[in-house]
Order: C-alpha cells, then structure tokens, then sequence
C-alpha cells in the first residue's frame, strides 16, 4: 500500500462552501478507489496526507497535480506501508480554531516549513520517505483525535 504526503498553495480563496464542495467530491471519489486520505487548509496552503493502492493513489496525485485549484505542489512523503494510518477516513477535514491549533506540538501557521528530511541523497527527481519530525508529529496529532476529526 502508499501513502503520500504533499503540500500545494490554493490558487484562489477557498471559503466553507468551496472546502464542502471539493471535500464531497473527493469522498466519493475516494471510496470507490479504496483511498483514505486526510486534509489540512490553513491560510491558502493545503497538505494532504493521501493513502491505498498504489495505482488509485498515484492516480489521485496525478489529478491533484493538473487540478487548477493547486500550485507548487510538492511531495514531502512517498512510502510503503503496512496499514492505513486513517483507514476510516474517506477524507477526513475539520475546521479549527485558535485554541485548537494552539494544542498542536509544532504548530505552524503555514505549511511552508514542513519539508521531507533524508539521511541519504536520493536519486534524481526521487522523493524521499523520511518526513520531518513536524510532519509526523502533526500526523499523530491527528490520529489520536478521531472522535473530533472524522469523516462525515
């Protein structure tokens, strides 16, 4: 199974009703191509967390890259796993407040910082697989809270 991380800069404002579209879009799409996924928009910048078989989930990444509603988009994370870190999670979004997100270790007010780490050089164009602390702590934060961050 893959999962992938990326981040991307929206293109224009997204308000509720444009998140609400593109979210009830992406669940549909999801479910029928066996992807959980997990999405974060803070302040223009979106970081996605995108997870299932390989084909469905690069497919879903090749759309994400041509979509309008991205720019910059950039693979932070690209990995083998074993389980599903969201495996209930069609898409999972929350709005948050200023309280919540002051809760979050590392708490960045973009996502322009959080970058993918390597102890190794990688190939040419390679992504690599060890994400930043940042990240991954973001990552856990998020999975320990599913009663409040669940997908409709």
């Amino acid at each position: 199974m893959l999962s992938l991380i990326y981040s991307s800069v929206a293109t224009d404002t997204f308000d509720d009703a444009a998140l609400a579209d593109l979210l009830a879009q992406s669940r549909d799409a999801n479910e029928r191509n066996d992807v959980t996924d997990m999405l974060l928009f803070r302040n223009g910048y979106f970081l996605q967390l995108l997870e299932g078989p390989d084909a469905a989930v690069r497919g879903k990444m090749s759309t994400i890259k041509t979509d309008p509603r991205h720019t910059k988009v950039t693979m932070l994370v690209e990995e083998l796993i074993e389980e599903r870190q969201f495996p209930e999670w069609t898409m999972a979004f929350a709005p948050t407040s200023e309280s919540d997100l002051d809760a979050v270790p590392g708490y960045r007010s973009t996502f322009e910082d959080v970058e993918a780490v390597s102890t190794e050089s990688p190939a040419p164009g390679a992504v690599p697989a060890v994400a930043s602390p940042a990240l991954r702590e973001l990552i856990r934060w998020f999975q320990t809270r599913p009663d409040r961050f669940r997908a409709a």
